[in-house]
């Protein structure tokens, strides 16, 4: 397939295009421009995955290193330095099948202040795409808290009641992170004379500094993650945010410090990473059974998605820091499932909160009578959410099992017991809203979903069964990137 010119910045900068037209729609529109903004959000984010998926097909798999690669001079220490490996690709692609989703599930919930919700979204698009592409530096720390704007702004103009109380807490909690992370990051150019990526993961960074280095990346990415015990953030932001933004946050925004660890903690600093493997091995076991039993004990259905979102990161971070094959490439698969099925779910629970605008589990019961559909749907997810075989969540979950089998035991038999705990929490939530007897009389009026409903989850309902049955379709992709990754990293720790 022949391949388009500068292709990264037109996919990672043609979001910031649409949001550029919508300004100037609201400025030279005389009345309402909200019809407008939303088809032209809509257009420029299919646009984007069209040439999204463009970049996916004449993408080599086979080739370990960096592809598409722009590379100008920017300012005195720095470089627009752009690229994407078999890993970035496919968090590219996620992000551009993600967003046109979102724009059709606000379509009839987001009535005040519909240019700016869009201008959001767009501008958030490209900030994230950014991230994957980004292979210098500053030009990633740029990208990296640049999305912290836009979605404090989604949280804290569109959110629920206590809006502003978890816009701040989000704002601030990650960005205290990453203050840790900028001055690692001055250090690292200033030692190593550049700010390429490529050529940071090669440079031996002394066995004094790497602990540092390390502590200062683990710091902003696992606030990112999030990882327990930094992850109280994260369930106020989902309880507060609108819909659209709930799956923006868990499909794509946690998945930055996943794919920071892999891009910087384990091939830059690899003996750090072997031994604080053990502290992540031991937050993440605390981190998948502890937020497990949380999301049992929750009332409201939000909340509840977003503690079991805490715990799927904890195979993430556990996989990682095994550092073989097995554990990296489950991690990657895990982050890409999901960002399926988590946003799904949140869709879900917007689906009943726009009919019946509450989320509390109390007040639902006997759906299945009302809305069939629905609770097909809402099954399959559930599901798997669990890790049900044929699902892509059980392959994500089986790989990183794997992976830190071979390296400790007693993690992956922690793990093991998370995957019974999350159908404990999972299945009971299914059952108490969608059995029993109706006794919420407003449920008596409440309608099945509708068809702009059925347009938004076919895509994820066959995103989650193909990669479930076919799983080579990701790890193809990524087998020989992460290969390069985990070979390095033990050679470099004497593996």
């Amino acid at each position: 397939m022949p391949q388009i010119p500068y292709i990264l910045s037109l996919v990672t900068f043609l979001p910031l295009v649409g949001a550029g037209v919508l300004l100037l729609a609201r400025l030279m529109s005389k009345g309402s421009a909200d019809g407008l903004a939303r088809w032209i959000a809509l257009a420029t984010t299919l646009a984007t995955l069209v040439v999204s998926i463009a970049l996916v097909a004449a993408f080599d798999p086979s080739n370990p290193g960096y592809q598409f690669v722009e590379r100008f001079g920017w300012f005195r220490g720095a470089e627009y330095h752009l690229g994407v490996d078999g890993v970035s690709i496919l968090f590219v692609l996620l992000t551009a099948f993600l967003m046109p989703l979102c724009i059709v599930a606000s379509w009839k919930t987001i009535t005040e202040r519909v240019v700016d919700y869009m201008i959001a979204f767009l501008v958030l698009e490209t900030l994230v795409i950014g991230v994957f592409t980004a292979l210098d530096l500053f030009l990633f720390y740029i990208f990296f808290e640049g999305t912290l704007v836009p979605m404090f702004i989604i949280i804290g103009v569109w959110g629920g009641a206590n809006r502003i109380y978890a816009a701040y807490k989000f704002f601030l909690y990650t960005l205290l992170g990453s203050v840790l992370m900028l001055l690692a990051m001055l250090w690292m150019a200033h030692t190593a004379g550049t700010t390429s990526i490529p050529e940071l993961k090669t440079f031996a960074f002394s066995e004094q500094a790497q602990p540092l280095l390390w502590l200062a990346f683990f710091a902003s990415f696992a606030v990112k993650m999030p990882m327990w015990p930094v992850h109280t953030w994260l369930p106020d932001a989902h309880v507060q945010a609108p819909t659209a933004g709930s799956v923006i946050l868990a499909g794509i925004l946690l998945k930055l410090g996943g794919y920071g660890f892999i891009l910087f903690n384990l091939p830059m600093f690899p003996q750090a990473s072997e031994m604080f493997a053990p502290l992540v091995f031991a937050l993440s076991a605390i981190a998948i059974v502890y937020t497990s039993l949380v999301a049992f004990r929750q009332t409201d259905m939000k909340k509840l998605i977003a503690y079991s979102s805490v715990a799927h990161m904890g195979f993430v971070t556990m996989g990682i820091f095994a550092g073989n094959d097995q554990g990296v490439q489950g991690a990657v698969f895990q982050m890409l499932s999901h960002g399926l099925i988590s946003g799904a779910l949140f869709l879900c629970v917007g689906v009943v909160y726009d009919r019946m605008h509450t989320r509390e589990i109390a007040l639902y019961g006997g759906l299945t009578a009302r809305m069939p559909w629905f609770a097909a749907i809402f099954l399959l997810f559930t599901m798997a959410n669990v890790g049900l075989p044929g699902t892509s969540g059980f392959i994500g979950e089986i790989l990183t099992m794997t992976g830190i089998y071979q390296v400790s035991t007693w993690t992956a038999f922690v793990a093991a017991s998370g995957v019974i705990l999350s159908a404990v929490y999972a299945l009971t939530l299914y059952r108490n809203v969608m059995f029993g007897e109706i006794t919420n009389p407003a449920m008596k009026a409440i309608t099945d979903v509708d068809r702009r409903e059925i347009l938004i989850f076919t895509p994820l309902i066959v995103g989650t069964l193909i990669l479930g049955v076919q799983p080579g379709l990701v790890l193809d992709y990524t087998e020989a990137s992460v290969s390069a990754v985990t070979t390095a990293y033990q050679l470099a720790i004497g593996g």
